[in-house]
């Protein structure tokens, strides 16, 4: 039986002048939500859309923690913790495909 993975995620606008931080059981699936604009709200509305960063989880309330510690984050700690990960801010979104 496969388990269940949860993924705390950093998305940004093309320009990454906007950041938004979520958390998914489904990160293909979110992802491709927040691509095509399916749901209305504020990464609809700032076109924010490209996957900058992301930490896997197994444990669902591990990873809801962990999203709400980086909410809380000021601007210049987001772009630290993206830049260890992802110095030239590509599109990951291709990565979580495989």
């Amino acid at each position: 039986m496969r388990s269940i993975l949860y993924t705390v995620y950093i998305i940004a606008t093309q320009n990454n002048t906007t950041l938004y931080v979520g958390v998914s059981s489904d990160i293909k699936g979110r992802i491709w939500q927040h691509k095509n604009k399916v749901v209305k709200g504020f990464t609809k509305k700032y076109n924010v859309d490209k996957l900058v960063y992301y930490e896997i989880f197994e444990d669902v309330l591990e990873a809801i923690k962990r999203e709400k510690q980086i909410k809380k984050y000021r601007r210049e700690k987001k772009i630290v913790l993206i830049e260890k990960m992802n110095s030239q801010w590509c599109d990951l979104y291709e990565d979580v495909l495989k």
